[in-house]
């Protein structure tokens, strides 16, 4: 039997006091000794179930042997996202600041769907993204003083599928409900999986969820004139065009649609145009990359993942909107319960009705820490040094003649892969595959895949807020010997 030892209440000041500085001295002890796990957790399905009684504890026991178990049962079975050693997928970050707010966040443990139900958590929310949509010189459209304005959703998955609940039922207000099967939506063929997703809960049809094929020629890119050649065909089909996903960094090689010409096309056929940049957007508070969201200022909505590379703990997904009324109408529900003399007097925002739950987290308390901590030079610092460690990755990749860079790299990714011998029988998939399982098996590192054009290729993205130039060089010397090792028994 456990010991019976907590004696915890619900909540007191001094229990709580002793008790997290006791997480906090655990935490800060993982991050000191983070580098000495397998960054990919190398543990087998079901690992946890044989470690795990089968049934609830009926008593209590002490914090000191939970952490004992979250040690040796627990941290074997996490891969470790804020190790410096992570390439994988793209980053997560995790920051002091970012892990402050989100303390002080579950501290307070407000439930912010209203105004009324802790007005700073709605104003603050409003001040901090129109901070940072100032930051990455948006359009005023996308500002809370008009008819836009910014709110944070939980994932970019959640952001494109508010928006495109809001595109649907906009168009179906003029065109009629029963027009819903013939709406059709457009994006690359690498825009992220969480498109069909939405299409899929907002009752579109998937079939009618056009994945425009890109190739090398724009670098994945989507053309604006397949995309018009596609409009123009399902027009001719007596379907109907009403919303674009256009992507600033595709999760499979950080690809950027062109804004400006896409918009042109949007403009011209009523479609709703989204620009997904989860991940890159943080990356445009630096002048110098700014450019990559030119055209944004005909955008309907505009995301980012602050959560992605701006130093903010998960979750923190940012959505601009030029038309809130759209949400609004889409995802309001006015329920005897909730009514108060604010929101009948239309003087406050309620976030509950931009989003999908009623419930919502105080997350701009960490968003505004990070804002406040590290200022806009320091995010700006952050940024600029893992896309000088991806560029260093890319130039030790270019100087090892049995590798390729296969697509330019723009921000702090590189997509590269091993040259098969050239009677390769299918261009060096299994290869590459063979090559990604050896060195995520050694556990030193993590480094995740995509397919590009047929082509099965590595992925490289810096942005663990711990990595250094070091850690860049040792991945490459894995690589590099996994590769001799696979070469010479072909």
């Amino acid at each position: 039997m456990e010991e019976d030892g907590s004696g915890l209440k619900p909540m007191d000041a001094e229990q709580l006091r002793e008790q997290a500085h006791k997480m906090v001295d655990f935490i800060a002890d993982y991050y000191k000794t983070i580098e000495n796990f397998p960054v990919l957790s190398q543990v087998e399905p079901g690992y946890l179930g044989k470690l795990l009684p089968d049934s609830a504890p009926t008593y209590p026991t002490t914090l000191e042997h939970v952490l004992n178990d979250v040690q040796h049962k627990i941290l074997p079975g996490v891969t470790h996202w804020q190790s410096p050693n992570y390439f994988a997928y793209f980053p997560s970050n995790s920051s002091i600041a970012g892990f402050l707010g989100e303390m002080l966040s579950a501290g307070i443990n407000i439930v912010g769907f209203s105004w009324i139900t802790s007005p700073a958590a709605t104003e603050l929310e409003s001040i901090v993204l129109d901070w940072l949509a100032k930051a990455l010189f948006l359009p005023q459209d996308f500002l809370s003083n008009g008819k836009g304005g910014g709110v944070i959703q939980g994932t970019a998955s959640e952001a494109v599928l508010v928006v495109l609940l809001a595109a649907r039922d906009k168009i179906l207000r003029t065109v009629g409900r029963s027009a819903l099967p013939k709406l059709v939506t457009y994006a690359s063929d690498h825009v992220h999986s969480s498109l069909l997703k939405a299409c899929q809960i907002g009752g579109l049809d998937p079939e009618l969820c056009r994945l425009l094929k890109t190739d090398s020629s724009t670098n994945f890119a989507l053309s604006p004139d397949v995309l018009s050649e596609a409009i123009s065909n399902d027009i001719a089909s007596g379907l109907i065009p009403f919303f674009l996903c256009a992507n600033v960094g595709t999760t499979s090689s950080t690809a950027v649609d062109p804004l400006p010409a896409l918009a042109k096309v949007t403009k011209t056929n009523n479609i709703w145009l989204h620009v997904d940049a989860a991940y890159a957007g943080s990356a445009c508070i630096c002048p110098e990359y700014r450019h990559f969201i030119d055209g944004v200022e005909e955008a309907d909505s505009f995301n980012m993942n602050a959560h992605k590379w701006f130093l903010t703990n998960f979750d923190c997904s940012l959505l601009w909107v030029k038309d809130r009324s759209a949400l609004i109408q889409s995802l309001s529900t006015n329920p005897e319960f909730l009514k108060n003399k604010a929101s009948e007097g239309n003087m406050v925002i309620d976030y509950k009705d931009w989003q999908i739950p009623l419930g919502r987290r105080f997350r701009s308390l960490k968003l505004w820490m990070v804002l406040r901590l590290y200022g806009l030079e320091g995010l700006r610092a952050h940024i600029r040094n893992h896309i000088a460690l991806a560029a260093s990755f890319e130039e030790l990749v270019v100087q090892d003649a049995r590798f390729k860079v296969v697509t330019p790299r723009t921000f702090s990714l590189v997509c590269f892969r091993l040259l098969p011998p050239p009677n390769s029988e299918d261009n060096g998939n299994k290869l590459n595959h063979d090559l990604l399982d050896l060195v995520n098996s050694t556990g030193s590192v993590f480094i995740t895949h995509t397919v590009l054009s047929g082509e099965y290729i590595l992925r490289l993205a810096v942005g663990a807020p711990l990595t250094e130039v070091r850690h860049v060089n040792a991945a490459w010397q894995i690589l590099q010997e996994k590769a001799t090792a696979l070469l010479e028994n072909l």
